[in-house]
């Protein structure tokens, strides 16, 4: 047996977000969202899903901020519906959106749980989306307004901020690849809107200073980590577009100033360029003081002309993989963190690390021990990170409660909570209370 002993003020945690739990998509005041529009044009969600309900958790928060004290977790990633506040995504807010968020982040407070608010985890108003969404430059002041809104009305209660979250998943799986909402598939328009997110963060950034916000502030985007399938030179540079891609084409230019030019060659290459105006690179530069890492799969690549517009195609290597597909490579989480100290020793929290396993409910219980073995090969790496000398501060389990799986609809369960979608009733898994144990003991027991 060797245990592994965390830091004892390491913030545990899990993660959700507002349009995978929430529902109530009509109800006090708020608008239509991108997600709303796309989950219901017929064949872009799994079975014809939605998250108009989802989770209800907008009626039945009460019941999962228990679930989250009986957890004994201390912190607790959750996203703000930016049409819940603003509806018509800017103009006029929504008192009775503000209201409910004070509720819930009042409530958390009372239970001793840390919020930790992520302002966009990609329901853009609808109306925004109209007038041409993030390709159009006014949806970066209309997001500055929606963040600093958030910023006065919370100040003295949450004290650590994420702007966005993903943004690779907003710029190209969603306007490139097609894959997400609003589902286009032009390679300008996911290069425009990744660097106006930029923008809109920076901007954000600064407002949250000038006003004094208390707390921290950061961005958290979606890390990837690939291994060449080979030697060749071909091999190491599709493995290389692939990582910067989802790391640095958004980190770079914040802490150094600068897209990877060899990614900005690339897509030169293929008729892109980055929509550069006087300032931007100032703006995007704000200093942060942390950054939010989402990590699920480690690959390996190799270079495939027929590939995609990065021409990188993952090879399947025979590895155990999660219900989704993805192969279970804990070794990629170490790599890459130690990859990110490029920009310098940060602080770190790893603000989602799940795995979808279907398990269903037998006799009352949820036996995912899959989705336990997943979890401790990756805390042990988060572990040796910290043993390294990396600042990592937290770990958020991806997700609290099974939820609304995006263009995947109800088929995908990451929750270490059972929710039957008909009924709502919750039922925690044998990896809730393994996980209960981890955060209440502060360390972490394998077995040889």
């Amino acid at each position: 047996m060797t245990i592994f002993q965390f830091p004892q003020d390491f913030m545990w945690g899990t993660a959700t977000a507002a349009y995978q739990i929430e529902g109530a998509y009509e109800e006090d005041g708020r608008g239509l969202s991108i997600w709303d529009t796309f989950a219901h044009t017929p064949g872009k969600v799994f079975n014809g899903d939605n998250g108009n309900v989802a989770c209800d958790s907008y009626h039945r928060y009460e019941e999962d901020i228990r679930l989250m004290k009986e957890l004994g977790i201390r912190t607790y990633r959750f996203s703000v519906s930016w049409p819940r506040i603003f509806p018509n995504g800017d103009g006029e807010v929504n008192q009775e959106g503000l209201d409910y968020y004070h509720r819930v982040v009042d409530l958390l407070n009372e239970n001793g749980i840390e919020p930790f608010c992520t302002l966009y985890h990609w329901d853009l108003p609808q109306a925004l989306q109209d007038a041409g969404g993030w390709e159009n430059r006014r949806t970066i002041q209309a997001f500055v307004q929606f963040a600093e809104t958030m910023f006065r009305e919370f100040h003295g209660k949450i004290h650590h901020w994420l702007t966005f979250n993903e943004p690779w998943c907003i710029a190209f799986l969603s306007n490139m690849l097609g894959v997400h909402a609003p589902g286009l598939t032009n390679l300008q328009a996911a290069i425009d809107v990744g660097h106006h997110l930029l923008v809109a963060h920076g901007l954000s950034v600064r407002r949250f200073r000038e006003l004094g916000t208390s707390g921290q502030i950061g961005i958290a985007p979606n890390v990837s980590w690939a291994v060449p399938y080979s030697t060749s030179e071909e091999d190491k540079a599709a493995c290389a577009r692939t990582i910067s891609l989802h790391s640095d084409w958004f980190l770079q230019p914040i802490y150094q100033g600068s897209y990877p030019q060899f990614l900005v060659d690339w897509f030169a290459e293929q008729g892109a360029t980055v929509p550069i105006q006087d300032g931007d690179m100032d703006i995007i530069g704000e200093s942060i003081d942390m950054i939010g890492i989402n990590y699920y799969a480690m690959s390996v690549n190799r270079f495939n002309p027929e590939a995609g517009f990065l021409q990188s195609e993952e090879i399947n290597m025979g590895l155990p993989v999660t219900d989704i597909g993805w192969p279970v490579e804990s070794r990629g989480l170490y790599e890459v963190l130690h990859y990110l100290q490029k920009y310098g020793n940060l602080d770190i929290y790893i603000t989602e690390n799940g795995a979808c396993i279907n398990d269903d409910v037998v006799n009352g219980k949820v036996q995912d021990d899959r989705r336990i073995s997943y979890m401790q090969q990756h805390l042990v790496q988060v572990h040796r990170a910290i043993h390294d000398g990396l600042h990592v501060k937290g770990y958020m389990a991806w997700s609290l409660m099974d939820n609304f799986e995006w263009a995947e609809g109800y088929n995908m369960r990451f929750g270490m909570i059972h929710v039957d979608f008909r009924t709502q009733v919750r039922t925690p898994k044998e990896s809730y209370y393994w996980y209960r144990n981890v955060v209440s003991n502060n360390w972490l027991e394998t077995r040889r």
